[in-house]
């Protein structure tokens, strides 16, 4: 009971926490270590006291306690008084879970503070404000935990270090870190989507998570055109959850799946964003994949899906924000549009991209064109690759099927 209390409030209010420690402490390092003390104190104390009724103003309240005694044996003199004074008025305060201020907002953009490597500033924010592990974040990103550990070690240090302030930008320079910020909502959302049956506990209500930031951005900036994208691009994806696996729990890819199932409360409302940012005046790349995903979804009443569209919306994308992700997704839509003979040369341009060795959907798209094309034996090999990379059981399954099918045929 002790230990499911803990880790409820740790899945639930870990992000929160941590903002609300940084923004005093000015220390995202110590801010982590703090309330992990108070989680494991948790599991040792809750067992023989029993859960109390606020657990995370608990938690806080030891965390607190932690940062008062970390900083009496690191500072003396005048400087010391200061600061534990400061400190000790926070910990008489009465926090709690109720009026606790939701401060995660403010820890993003510190973590997307100029002075911070733009390439781990998505990472850091997905590890202090969801609690993602280095190894998690590392996988998405596709580095070696080991270097994106240090990365983050580092960033946590320049934070600190630097005296970054934890706070919501003034208008005129929000703009410049919003690109961090939304980044790092996407990949919190898109980490929350893999997990569509919302089984794995790292990856906690993760979808849910990142729509929630991505409403306070959206709110926060109303006039912002990607703000609105990536609010919608989220829930075109959120609203076909339902349809992603059938009753046995099989994936079904999105040409197979069951309109009916999707979500026309969550698409109405993703189309009504997209058309508000389309007034701003500026594209960007979230409105064009969110654009993408709205030609995806009006096969729900049109019955057809318009590849020649989608593929305009993929060139313009891969002009505006290049990737490999975007590339493979634009020589799929090639195939569709105009044959596999030709999307696969999209294709085999990219091939080069080390990063795609160990990328299952370029060789789930690469085995799908071969074996279009008739080249069963490469299909085949590439189907094997993708079935190795692939950590969801229900995926796995699905592509283990389709390499089945080179057989028969």
């Amino acid at each position: 009971m002790a230990r499911a209390a803990a880790e409820a409030a740790a899945r639930q209010s870990y992000g929160k926490l941590v903002a609300w420690l940084a923004a005093r402490m000015r220390d995202v390092a110590g801010a982590e270590d703090a309330l992990a003390e108070a989680f494991a104190a948790a599991l040792e104390r809750w067992p023989k006291s029993g859960v109390p009724e606020k657990p995370e103003a608990w938690l806080l309240a030891v965390a607190r306690r932690r940062d008062v005694d970390a900083v009496r044996r690191r500072l003396t003199g005048e400087a010391a008084r200061d600061h534990l004074q400061l400190i000790a008025e926070e910990v008489e305060a009465r926090v709690t879970n109720d009026d606790l201020p939701d401060e995660r907002l403010r820890l993003m953009f510190a973590c997307a503070h100029p002075a911070i490597e733009a390439s781990v500033r998505a990472p850091l924010m997905l590890q202090t404000i969801l609690g993602f592990d280095a190894a998690t974040i590392a996988s998405a990103f596709l580095v070696s935990p080991a270097t994106m550990g240090q990365r983050l070690v580092r960033a946590k240090t320049r934070i600190r270090e630097a005296g970054i302030p934890f706070r919501v930008p003034e208008r005129a320079e929000l703009g410049e870190r919003l690109d961090a910020v939304l980044e790092a909502i996407y990949a919190t959302f898109a980490e929350g989507w893999s997990d569509p049956a919302g089984t794995e506990t790292r990856r906690r209500n993760l979808a849910t998570e990142g729509i929630w930031l991505g409403r306070v951005v959206a709110s926060l900036m109303p006039g912002e055109p990607e703000a609105l994208g990536l609010l919608a691009l989220m829930l075109f994806a959120e609203a076909r959850r339902a349809a992603r696996r059938n009753a046995e729990g099989d994936f079904v890819p999105l040409a197979r799946q069951d309109t009916t199932l999707w979500d026309d409360r969550l698409i109405d409302e993703a189309e009504a964003l997209l058309g508000s940012a389309a007034t701003k005046g500026m594209i960007g790349r979230y409105q064009l994949e969110a654009a993408v995903q709205s030609a995806h979804t009006a096969r729900r009443r049109s019955g057809r899906t318009d590849w020649a569209a989608i593929r305009q919306l993929y060139d313009a994308l891969q002009a505006v924000a290049g990737s490999p992700v975007v590339a493979i997704n634009r020589a799929v839509a090639i195939a569709e549009d105009e044959g596999a003979a030709a999307g696969l040369p999209a294709l085999d341009a990219i091939g080069d991209d080390r990063r795609l060795a160990e990328y299952q959907p370029y060789w789930a798209a690469r085995a799908d064109l071969l074996a279009r094309l008739g080249r069963t034996a490469e299909a085949a090999g590439a189907y094997d690759q993708a079935i190795g990379l692939e950590r969801d059981a229900a995926l796995r399954r699905f592509l283990q099927g389709e390499r089945a099918k080179l057989v028969k045929n």
